[in-house]
C-alpha cells in the first residue's frame, strides 16, 4: 500500500512538473474576422498542438485597436506566456508595451507586420510586402497594354508600414516614382487619380471606391491593400456599371481571394503564407522555452504572384497553383 502511495505521489509530481514546463505562447492578431488572421490563428493552434505548447489567443476589435492589443499582451504575460506573436495594429503605439514585455524576458515576434522601428521586436516573420506590391504593379502595367493609366489606390490607413510598403512597391512595379521600402509615407503620382483608406475591410473598401468614382469616374486600374478591400471595390464598380475593363490587383492570396481571381473579380494577387508565419512563430517559442535561445532579425516567408491570365515578361502562377497553396496549405 505504501509503495502504491509513493508511486502515485511521484506520478502526480512528475505530471505537475510537466504541466509547469509546457511552453505558453500568446498570439495577438489585428482582428478576428479577417480571413488572413483567422487562418493564422488556425496555423498557430495546429503548431502548438503538434509541439505540446499551450496557445493563448486574442485580437483587436478592429484594425488599429492598439489598446485592445495591449490588454491582450498584458493578460497573456500574467498568464505565463514567455513568447508573444503579434501582428501590430499600430506599429508605433505598441512599441512601449512591447519593450516592457521584453524587459521581463518575454520573446516578442512580429508576424506579417513590422513595428516601427522594426527592432522593437526580437524577430519578424513576414512577407516582403514591398516585393508583393512590385509584383502586382508589374502585372497591372503589362495588363494595361500601354494605355494611359488612371489608378485608384485603396490603402490601409496612414503611417502603417505594411500599407506603405505594398502601396509604394505597387507604384515602383508599375514604373512610377516611389519611396523606398523603408518609408512609411505613401508615394503619389500623377497617374493616381484617387487615394482612399479601406482599413482592409470589404464594406469600407466599397465605400472608398464609391467615393473615388465620384471624384474620378474614368478608372482603369485599382490597387487594393488586400482581397476583402478588392471585393468591396469590385462591388462598387459593378454597381456603377464600370466593372468591365478595370484591372483590380491585390495582396493576400487567401482561398476566397484566389477564387475571386478565378472568377475575374481580381486580375492578379500576391500570395502570402500566414500558416507558415504562425507555425514558425510557435516553433521559435517552443525552442525558446526549451533552450533560452531567441530568434532574431527578419525572415522572409515568401510571396507568389497568382494571375487569371499570364502576361509576357511577368512571372506568375495560375489559379490552380494558387488554390493548392492558398494560406500556405499543402
Amino acid at each position: 500500500m505504501r509503495t502504491t502511495f509513493i508511486a502515485s505521489a511521484l506520478a502526480l509530481a512528475a505530471g505537475s512538473v510537466l504541466a509547469q514546463a509546457q511552453p505558453v505562447i500568446g498570439l495577438i492578431t489585428k482582428t478576428e474576422t479577417n480571413p488572413f488572421f483567422v487562418k493564422m490563428k488556425e496555423g498557430a493552434e495546429a503548431a502548438a498542438k503538434a509541439k505540446g505548447a499551450k496557445l493563448l489567443s486574442g485580437a483587436g476589435k478592429t484594425d488599429g485597436d492598439n489598446a485592445g492589443q495591449i490588454a491582450h499582451l498584458e493578460n497573456m504575460i500574467a498568464a505565463g506566456a514567455k513568447t508573444i506573436l503579434i501582428t501590430p495594429s499600430d506599429s508605433k503605439a505598441i512599441v512601449p508595451a512591447l519593450k516592457k514585455a521584453r524587459d521581463k524576458g518575454v520573446m516578442v515576434i512580429a508576424l506579417d507586420s513590422p513595428t516601427d522601428p522594426q527592432d522593437a521586436t526580437d524577430a519578424l516573420f513576414a512577407t516582403d510586402n514591398y516585393k508583393a506590391g512590385e509584383l502586382i504593379g508589374q502585372y497591372a502595367k503589362a495588363a494595361l497594354g500601354g494605355k494611359p493609366a488612371k489608378i485608384v489606390t485603396l490603402d490601409l490607413f496612414p503611417g502603417h508600414p505594411v500599407g506603405a510598403q505594398r502601396h509604394n512597391g505597387f507604384l515602383k512595379g508599375f514604373g512610377l516614382a516611389a519611396p523606398d521600402a523603408k518609408s512609411n509615407e505613401l508615394g503619389k503620382a500623377a497617374e493616381v487619380v484617387c487615394m482612399a483608406d479601406s482599413f482592409g475591410d470589404r464594406a469600407k473598401g466599397q465605400t472608398a471606391m464609391e467615393n473615388c468614382l465620384q471624384k474620378a469616374g474614368d478608372v482603369n486600374v485599382v490597387y487594393t491593400i488586400n482581397e476583402p478591400a478588392a471585393a468591396g471595390a469590385f462591388n462598387a464598380l459593378k454597381k456603377a456599371g464600370k466593372d468591365k475593363g478595370v484591372i483590380i490587383v491585390s495582396v493576400d492570396g487567401g482561398c476566397a481571394g484566389i477564387a475571386d481571381v478565378g472568377a475575374g473579380v481580381i486580375a492578379a494577387t500576391s500570395q502570402q503564407y500566414p500558416l507558415k508565419m504562425a507555425a514558425m512563430g510557435v516553433e521559435a517559442g517552443v525552442e525558446y522555452a526549451k533552450t533560452g535561445k531567441k530568434v532574431a532579425g527578419y525572415t522572409d516567408t515568401g510571396v507568389t504572384l497568382i494571375a487569371s491570365k499570364a502576361m509576357a515578361g511577368v512571372d506568375s502562377k495560375d489559379v490552380k497553383t494558387g488554390t493548392d497553396l492558398c494560406w500556405g496549405k499543402k
